[in-house]
């Protein structure tokens, strides 16, 4: 099969397409035949090992100190189950389907072996692969913070960063749970943010929030690049702050700084459930979340799309159309 092997740490062009056996299935897990997945900055991270220190050691040790020991990157995957386990009772073959590797990655392939007891979920029909492979990442953080502030119908709700992977989804599960949005992005994507549903926009070129004189139920911040103490006095008294790019200060202190100022600070990582997959599943099917798609490249146009996302300036997210010979 065609995958996308990791040479080495660094720059895109470290990407390699190159033939590999087919991977052999256990009792338990499944061969997916893979139809999409995505390029996160999570992946173009893993591959550059350009990311904060309390995170380099752990993850060097999982991934390869000296070079890639996990070759195939890609935690979003949709396809087709080409072959089950004999323990597996879930699925069977011909299911359509999306989920999140989680660290196992591997979906820069044409195959991909899963585990039945992963964050796996049937694909709507009413969706194409490539919007469901564009679901998990985002979505489940997302669902992971917005769950946790839970936001009632009327509450204020700003999100910065409301055009990533995360900020479109929380954008949307926001009105869907009845908040007043704003969203906070550049110039250019304003009409975007507007589509999703937002009440409201700001500009982050032209306005800072934090000086705006508004008060905020829960305050979303999605990238990791604000001002702490600037956005936790935005937030209202017993309100929630919900940091989706937290550092290690950030879990270091959240409890401690909650109880000083009376404000719920939310510094976690998402863990990747099946019923949450399930959850937003449901939620795309019945049209109350999309996913939003900025640019969609070929497999073999790999380092293209890691060169893209590490631009810093994609919408939503960035897809991988994965064609197989003959069909």
């Amino acid at each position: 099969m065609k995958a996308i092997i990791t040479t080495k740490y660094g720059a895109p062009d470290v990407l390699k397409v190159k033939e590999i056996a087919v991977p052999v299935i256990k009792s338990n897990e499944m061969l997916i035949k893979v139809k999409a997945t995505t390029v996160t900055q999570g992946d173009c991270e893993m591959r550059s090992f350009k990311m904060p220190m309390w995170l380099w050691l752990p993850l060097r040790l999982y991934m390869g100190v000296f070079k890639p020991r996990v070759k195939i990157l890609g935690q979003e995957v949709s396809g087709i189950v080409e072959k089950v386990g004999k323990e597996v009772s879930k699925f069977r073959v011909g299911d359509e389907i999306f989920a999140t590797t989680d660290l196992r990655l591997g979906a820069y392939a044409e195959y991909i072996v899963l585990p039945e007891e992963g964050a796996i979920a049937i694909k709507p029909k009413s969706i194409s692969f490539e919007e469901a492979a564009a679901i998990p990442v985002g979505g489940l953080n997302a669902l992971h913070y917005m769950s946790q502030a839970q936001i009632q119908e009327g509450q204020k709700v700003l999100i910065y960063g409301s055009t990533g992977s995360i900020g479109t989804v929380a954008v949307q599960l926001a009105k869907y749970y009845g908040a007043e949005v704003t969203a906070v992005c550049s110039t250019e994507k304003i009409e975007l943010v507007k589509s999703m549903g937002a009440d409201k926009v700001i500009d982050y070129k032209k306005e800072d929030f934090t000086e705006n004189g508004e008060r905020y139920d829960v305050v979303f911040e999605t990238v990791g690049k604000t001002d702490f103490n600037k956005n936790l006095a935005s937030v209202k008294d017993g309100g929630y702050y919900l940091i989706g790019n937290p550092v290690f200060a950030d879990f270091v202190n959240a409890k401690k700084l909650s109880k000083k100022t009376g404000k719920h600070i939310i510094a976690a990582t998402a863990s990747y459930q099946p019923a949450a997959l399930e959850y937003l599943c449901d939620l795309y099917k019945k049209g109350h979340i999309r996913s939003i798609i900025d640019r969609t490249y070929p497999l073999e146009e790999m380092v293209e799309a890691h060169t893209y996302v590490e631009l810093g300036r994609k919408s939503g997210n960035v897809v991988i159309r994965v064609e197989h010979e003959g069909n």
